[in-house]
């Protein structure tokens, strides 16, 4: 049974980052058989890894360990991807299923719009191939189930979910003191307002030549062309807009909420209420580009609470003043505030006290959240950000949606992952997918 990545094993910590260190440094030449896949690399082979996405994001996950080889790119913006492969002098694509076919990749980056995460993630595992997926790793609460199911069903895949703050050393030790009781029983956690995503309506323009823009949608419904649509955080972008992401409820969310689902131990489970707080959610439509300012400003509105039950305990987190990369902690004996790479608390020697005992780099980032990944892909253990972590995190980012979409108070079961009683709630668990670009449901 591989590791638990969720709980907090000191000398599991310290030697998974000197080991991510030296994955940096020094090249692995794999054992014949150890990637435990149908077309097994050479005992002298790098782990060949495949993109499936070639735009911005897909730029920032190309520091590797050495002992990796980038083999093929697969993008339905063909000139995307040309541009990648040239620079890494490997194969290009246009269709992902191209790029599964090929023995010499062992390994999936799958860098897409959200809506087009888990369907290759499901397909790479069902392939035989580990798989580091972004976040927010999934589009809807359904697809997280079914990817979590693929990763367990075919070799119990090693997918890793692109939560990189998880190999940050700062934000393990913030949240190692509020698990270890060091502010006492937490009493309260204060998130970011997230935004949730608007409608779009924006006007027709030419598809660039080389884009499959029919593929490009997948699941949801084809929709004129617009650059402002398939340029995310671009007036606005499709991180803004509702079919095809959850918003920065979900954009930045998954980071926020991962924190604080790891910070008080519910990282494999999650809330059991969400409401809102404040005048019903009436997003806008964009009927042509416009300042994401303005979007966010009105979807940031209703407030989100959610009710997490914790050993007999409640604790209410309040979406309002906390910050984007993690959570302000409220306790009997004090404050923990977390948020990317920095962990501070009220009073000051909480913090103090505990660094006199505790030896750490400051630092860790997206390289060595891949080289954990790699690791794993060797070792068959499971990341510290792995499937059912992700698919948990996104849950939450996707309860505060809901909230604002229903309107009023839900109890969420997080064994059953579906809303008590309400019929109205549990529609939006999961979308209407188009032909052929539906997840399927067996692993």
């Amino acid at each position: 049974m591989p590791a638990s990545p969720c709980s907090f094993s000191r000398r599991a910590f310290l030697k998974r980052t000197t080991v991510a260190a030296s994955a940096l440094a020094v090249p692995y030449l794999v054992p014949s058989g150890v990637l435990h896949s149908a077309e097994r690399a050479g005992a002298n082979d790098r782990i060949g890894i495949g993109y499936i996405g070639a735009g911005r994001r897909a730029g920032q996950l190309t520091d590797l360990p050495r002992d990796t080889q980038i083999v093929a790119v697969a993008d339905c913006d063909l000139p995307s991807a040309a541009k990648m492969a040239k620079t890494f002098k490997c194969r290009a694509y246009q269709y992902y299923k191209q790029l599964l076919d090929s023995d010499d990749v062992h390994a999936v980056i799958v860098a897409t719009p959200d809506h087009w995460h888990v369907l290759p993630s499901v397909e790479a595992c069902k392939a035989g191939k580990d798989v580091y997926c972004e976040k927010p790793l999934t589009l809807t609460i359904r697809e997280g189930r079914q990817l979590v199911n693929a990763a367990r069903a075919n070799g119990d895949r090693v997918v890793q979910t692109g939560s990189q703050q998880r190999s940050m050393a700062a934000n393990r030790f913030g949240c190692e003191l509020v698990r270890n009781g060091a502010i006492g029983r937490v009493k309260k956690v204060l998130a970011a307002n997230f935004e949730s995503p608007w409608e779009c309506a924006l006007p027709e323009q030419p598809v660039p030549q080389g884009l499959d823009w029919n593929t490009w949608c997948g699941q949801t419904d084809v929709v004129p062309y617009h650059i402002d649509i398939k340029t995310p955080r671009a007036n606005p972008g499709w991180i803004s807009f509702r079919p095809w992401s959850g918003g920065e409820m979900a954009g930045w969310g998954a980071h926020g909420f991962d924190q604080i689902q790891w910070a008080l131990g519910t990282c494999l489970t999650g809330p059991v209420e969400v409401w809102i707080e404040g005048d019903p959610f009436r997003p806008p439509t964009y009927t042509q580009p416009d300042s994401i300012k303005r979007g966010n400003e009105i979807c940031s509105t209703p407030l989100v609470r959610m009710r997490y039950r914790i050993n007999d305990n409640d604790v209410v987190m309040e979406l309002g003043d906390g910050p984007r990369g993690g959570g302000t902690f409220v306790g009997e004996n004090g404050t923990i505030i977390i948020d990317r790479a920095h962990v501070r608390s009220e009073p000051k020697e909480i913090v103090a006290e505990a660094m006199k005992t505790q030896h750490f780099q400051a630092g860790g980032d997206t390289p060595e959240h891949l080289a954990n990944w790699i690791e794993c892909v060797k070792s068959r253990q499971r990341p510290v950000a792995d499937v059912e972590i992700g698919h948990r995190s996104a849950t939450v980012c996707h309860l505060g949606n809901i909230a604002r979409w229903v309107g009023r108070r839900l109890t969420w079961d997080p064994e059953r992952e579906s809303f008590v009683g309400d019929d109205e709630a549990n529609t939006f668990l999961a979308r209407r997918q188009r032909d052929p670009y539906r997840i399927p449901d067996e692993a």
